[in-house]
């Protein structure tokens, strides 16, 4: 029950901050420079219209989307179609926003839930090695790589791998969605990217649980190094990295924009970047949401999920409350 309590607290605690985050995002978009109904007749001119014809046009547009309106009341009929559900109508393909995000979402899911298995892959091992063998060749063999991994742009790591696998080697298809050779590339180059942060996390998390007193006692009463591992050290390590588990997989969704307009992977992040720049306000607004609200329910899991699994949590609040 206390559990329960907790999330619907939180719940209620996340109303103000999506009411903040939307009014930031309206705000934002209306102070880019540029008329959007002229955005618009733009990307269907004619040379042969007459400049005034354009220009009336554009007004009549403007009405039509309610540009005219005073701000706040622009702001509270956006507002209210969110909350119905409607995320309005893309300028450019005159098709439901809503409609477009769910036929590409399942690309962009694809994409980053394999990204998601080559980072756990590869971090994982990797922080447990440069843990165990701290200040030996292999720690720090794996900060070089983990440092080199966080420093590269994901876009040129992609460029550099389709270059070398794609071109090169021939091994796999270098752009679009298709079999699961596909996939290789692009979720290789999101994967590497988050795994270099996560192995560091998890390595220094690990050194720290390696310094307390219970890990030396099982030590002293002759456990294997093994089970101190696995069975001691490494859960309660993996606490941290729980924490920050909910920004590392919303960066793995916000970076799918950049790879796959890099590899041209038919996703939400590809159509975004085309919404971009033709200036489709509304779909760069329903996008801006769409992610604030991911951060925000995976900010909240992880919380839910931290408390339930540390009971330390829950003793400090509980005692707080008390």
């Amino acid at each position: 029950m206390k559990l329960i309590r907790y999330l619907i607290l939180r719940i209620l605690l996340t109303v103000p901050a999506l009411l903040g985050i939307t009014l930031l995002i309206f705000s934002l978009i209306r102070f880019i420079p540029g008329d959007p109904a002229r955005a618009i007749l733009l990307t269907m001119f004619d040379p042969s219209t007459n400049l005034s014809d354009l220009e009336k046009d554009a007004e009549v547009l403007h009405k039509q989307l309610g540009l005219d309106q005073p701000l706040p009341i622009q702001y509270g009929s956006w507002l209210w179609k969110i909350i119905r559900g409607d995320l309005g109508v893309s300028f450019r393909s005159k098709t439901p926003i809503l409609d477009e995000l769910l036929h590409r979402f399942p690309a962009t899911l694809e994409l980053a839930g394999a990204a998601l298995i080559i980072m756990l892959v590869i971090a994982i091992p990797s922080g447990i090695a440069g843990a165990v063998y701290h200040r030996k060749a292999v720690d720090h063999a794996t900060r070089v790589i983990a440092l080199i991994g966080v420093s590269v742009p994901s876009f040129f790591l992609g460029l550099v791998l389709m270059y070398t696998l794609s071109v090169k080697l021939g091994w796999l298809p270098t752009m679009g969605r298709g079999g699961g050779d596909h996939l290789i590339l692009p979720a290789l180059t999101l994967g590497i990217g988050l795994s270099s942060v996560t192995a560091r996390l998890l390595r220094t998390s690990l050194l720290q649980v390696f310094s307390q007193r219970y890990i030396i006692l099982a030590e002293a009463k002759g456990l294997h190094r093994r089970t101190i591992l696995f069975k001691h050290a490494l859960p309660n390590a993996l606490l941290p990295v729980l924490t920050s588990f909910g920004l590392v997989i919303g960066g793995l969704i916000g970076g799918t924009v950049i790879i796959e307009t890099v590899f041209s992977w038919p996703g939400v992040g590809r159509y975004v970047v085309d919404a971009i720049t033709g200036r489709d306000y509304p779909v760069i607004q329903a996008f801006a949401l769409l992610m604030a609200l991911v951060y925000i329910l995976l900010n909240l899991a992880v919380d839910v999920i931290y408390r339930w699994m540390d009971p330390r949590v829950r003793l400090e609040q509980e005692g707080q409350h008390g």
